[in-house]
């Protein structure tokens, strides 16, 4: 095949996947922040009612390094590609369950349950998805691309909020509130098949890394590949654990928490959030992209902890612009947030796999992403709507300051394994 042709049908891979994984996640979020509430928690206060609705949220990110355990194993066994097969139709497949479920008004406490459990598939299969996407991209990029080539998943999480907060305004112009809450919620979640469809034919069509095969040649790979992680490259998943956080922290915090706020507390109609959010989208992407060209020419670890610093400064002023009552002050905000994101998330795909050897990179990569999801993704905006509920929600963005401390602190800590650039 063509390289130029080859080099594509593995970038488009690498992206698509990754955008259906993420509009399946960021759906998911929408909807706990507008209407999972009192859906499936109607007998609690409005407040209860959201920390519910986001402790629900929470469960994925638990389920995440359960799912980078099992996945991890298969990519490091038998390969990238079949395992990230695998890994679409599990997160997809709950996703599309989340569309048909029952109200508490419905069925009572089963209700929610059933929630959690589709969500804890969501994480599930999430586990798997992005290390190996990464993977994909960096093990087949050209040398002296990888940073770029690595940040092609990441630009599955612009494209899926896009399609997924895009949806949600429309059904929001569309629909009467009465009939969004009554069925409209449902309908992304059912959209999501045909995306998870259009990704499968892309991911079948692509064939298994030059790296993985190589290093197959060489060795035979571990029967348990977690416990070589953990016996030889501990201290190096923990380096790159907290090298994670930041990226979530401030996603999240600029995504769900903040639509919550703005269209609750704060008085920001739905429709006029969801428009700034999808604006400042924009610059996530850009963020991810110049990240990625100066990771390339600076290295990978240089160019993050750029973003690690910028990320402890972004904290200090996040929660005056996010709560100020000028729209333009909070896209504003919301832009430089998401810009930010783009630098402590755009290299991970090229830094992350310099930390492991090849048959156990799979598990590595995904094991250390995910735990740094829990961190950054879980507990930090369930700790800020906390702070919000008791009014102190100004001072929300001293979490995303201390993620990025965290961030920095991983990035110091860790010693490639490979001949990376720092």
């Amino acid at each position: 095949m063509n390289p130029i042709r080859q080099h594509a049908r593995i970038l488009v891979a690498s992206l698509a996947g990754t955008a259906v994984e993420f509009y399946d996640f960021y759906i998911y979020a929408t909807a706990a922040a507008l209407v999972f509430g009192p859906l499936f928690f109607p007998e609690q206060s409005p407040a209860a009612q959201l920390a519910l609705s986001f402790l629900t949220f929470g469960i994925a990110f638990f389920a995440r390094p359960v799912g980078a355990v099992v996945f991890g194993h298969f990519g490091d066994r038998i390969g990238r590609k079949s395992t990230l097969v695998a890994s679409l139709l599990t997160m997809g497949g709950s996703t599309l369950a989340i569309a048909f479920l029952p109200t508490y008004a419905q069925a009572g406490w089963i209700a929610p349950a059933l929630l959690c459990l589709m969500r804890f598939g969501q994480g599930f299969g999430l586990g798997g998805e992005w290390g190996g996407a990464a993977l994909l991209a960096v093990e087949n990029a050209p040398k002296g691309w990888e940073a770029r080539f690595g940040s092609a998943p990441q630009f599955g999480a612009p494209v899926g909020f896009l399609a997924a907060n895009g949806l949600f305004l429309v059904l929001g112009l569309w629909l009467s509130d009465a009939d969004f809450r009554a069925w409209g919620w449902r309908v992304p979640f059912l959209l999501s098949a045909v995306l998870v469809g259009l990704g499968l034919w892309v991911r079948l069509r692509i064939g298994e890394t030059p790296q993985f095969r190589e290093a197959l040649e060489q060795e035979r790979p571990p029967k348990v590949p977690l416990a070589r992680l953990i016996s030889d490259h501990s201290g190096t998943l923990l380096a790159g654990t907290a090298g994670a956080v930041a990226c979530f922290a401030i996603f999240y915090l600029a995504t769900a928490y903040a639509l919550a706020q703005g269209t609750g507390v704060l008085g920001h109609s739905r429709e006029a959030f969801l428009g700034v959010q999808l604006a400042a989208n924009v610059f996530l992407a850009l963020g991810i992209a110049v990240a990625a060209v100066m990771a390339d020419r600076n290295g990978a670890r240089r160019t993050l902890l750029l973003g690690a610093m910028a990320t402890i400064v972004l904290g200090l002023v996040f929660g005056a612009g996010l709560s100020a009552s000028s729209l333009w002050t909070v896209f504003a905000t919301l832009s430089a947030a998401l810009f930010v994101m783009g630098f402590v998330y755009g290299p991970l795909g090229a830094w992350l796999p310099t930390l492991f050897p090849p048959l156990v990179r799979y598990s590595g990569v995904s094991v250390a992403f995910n735990l740094g999801g829990i961190v950054g993704g879980a507990l930090t905006p369930f700790a800020a709507q906390a702070m919000a509920a008791s009014g102190k929600g100004m001072y929300a963005g001293i979490l995303i300051s201390a993620a990025g401390v965290l961030t920095l602190i991983g990035l110091m800590a860790a010693k490639p394994k490979l001949g990376a650039a720092s």
